[in-house]
């Protein structure tokens, strides 16, 4: 296992009811800027517990924050933050809020004239606007990390920012407030989960025995509880187990002491900037062509991920892994999810070429655990998820 820190400051409120608990969690006097999406957490009486959460603070909300957070959007509430002196802020609302609000935790204190200087020059956030979150949909694990993902429409970008500063102080996580996504959303959440986990785990072996069993773990109830969740989501225990893999899916944990990958998100975001594919569906276009295009480096960790998550028991390592990638994309296609870009737009042609030169330009020139993939292979990959 290899060397590392590992640091998380969230504190959770997991359980029915534990919305109304973030009045305790909020500095008493703090003026709160209230973050939420498009207007779905009014229909679901979400809204109502918050406002009843927040009675005795100042209150200013900001509503509107689009699926993959849009910039010139979060300009408009950064502006609201300077006029109004806003000293915390509260995201209700799934990744795309809570990533939202992590950007503008950041921006609110960034010294530059720029913003979007925080996501091309990759500054590492040691402070921010402190803010906490109540997740309404289980996808990302952003209300336990310190990453967000920000998509501007008039370069056609979606990139990455981070850093200590943008941990949430808190998260409450009600597993109650699913029961009124739509299974699009859910299907989306479990794939999305399900690939963090595959980013952090198919690698190469590297003697993280736990680190292993924790992401396999993760991996086997996201696989248990996906139809369930699907059929019934008004479930609580399945609820609940639900919303905790996705959280802990994310949160740091299992990636510490093995390496990582995270090309597949390189790749899928560019799917997202350039198409509005949502996000977990690019992932499931990349993924097992990724696996495929890597297989030799990759092909000894696909063979243990089938057997321990999906009991392939029979053939050599090349016969496990093989199917391991059919099995992984079988489990897409069973929460409808396509796997092919042509599945989502007739005008794919050129975009592995726009990807590749795009890498070129900023400079990522060795993707993944080995930084071995390069934009000509970047090519080859989304070529081959056509």
């Amino acid at each position: 296992m290899n060397n590392f820190d590992f640091y998380n400051p969230t504190k959770i409120l997991f359980g029915k009811g534990k919305i109304e608990n973030i009045t305790d969690e909020i500095p008493e006097g703090a003026k709160v800027l209230m973050t939420y999406g498009g207007g779905s957490i009014k229909q679901n009486g979400i809204y109502e517990q918050v406002k009843d959460a927040l009675e005795d603070f100042k209150v200013v909300e900001f509503g509107g924050i689009p699926p993959n957070p849009e910039y010139e959007v979060l300009l408009d509430a950064l502006d609201v933050i300077k006029e109004e002196d806003i000293d915390f802020m509260l995201a209700v609302g799934g990744g795309s809020v809570i990533d939202g609000t992590k950007f503008l935790s950041a921006a609110a204190l960034y010294e530059g004239d720029n913003p979007w200087e925080l996501l091309t020059e990759h500054n590492r956030v040691e402070e921010g606007l402190p803010f906490g979150t109540v997740l309404t949909l289980p996808a990302t694990g952003s209300e336990m990390n310190s990453g967000a993902v920000v998509s501007r429409k008039e370069t056609k970008e979606k990139l990455a920012m981070g850093g200590p500063g943008l941990f949430p102080k808190f998260s409450a996580l009600d597993p109650t407030v699913i029961r009124t996504v739509p299974e699009r959303q859910l299907a989306n959440g479990i794939t999305d989960a399900f690939t963090h986990v595959l980013e952090q785990y198919m690698t190469y072996p590297a003697g993280g025995h736990l680190q292993d069993r924790f992401a396999e773990s993760i991996m086997q109830t996201l696989i248990e509880v996906a139809p369930k969740v699907m059929e019934d989501q008004s479930d609580y225990e399945i609820a609940s187990n639900f919303m905790w893999s996705c959280t802990m899916a994310l949160n740091g944990l299992i990636q510490k002491g093995v390496p990582t990958d995270w090309a597949v998100h390189a790749m899928g975001h560019e799917l997202t900037a350039l198409y509005g594919i949502d996000h977990a569906r690019t992932l499931a276009i990349i993924a097992p062509r990724h696996y495929e295009e890597n297989f030799g480096s990759k092909k000894e960790k696909l063979a243990q991920y089938g057997e321990r998550v999906w009991n392939i028991t029979e053939g050599d390592m090349d016969s496990k892994a093989t199917k391991a990638i059919q099995k992984t994309e079988s489990f897409f296609h069973s929460l409808n999810i396509d796997t092919k870009l042509s599945d989502y737009t007739d005008n794919y042609e050129e975009t592995a070429e726009i990807i590749a030169s795009r890498f070129k330009e900023r400079g990522w020139l060795g993707l993944g655990e080995h930084e071995n993939i390069d934009p000509d292979k970047v090519e080859e990959i989304v070529k081959k998820a056509y």
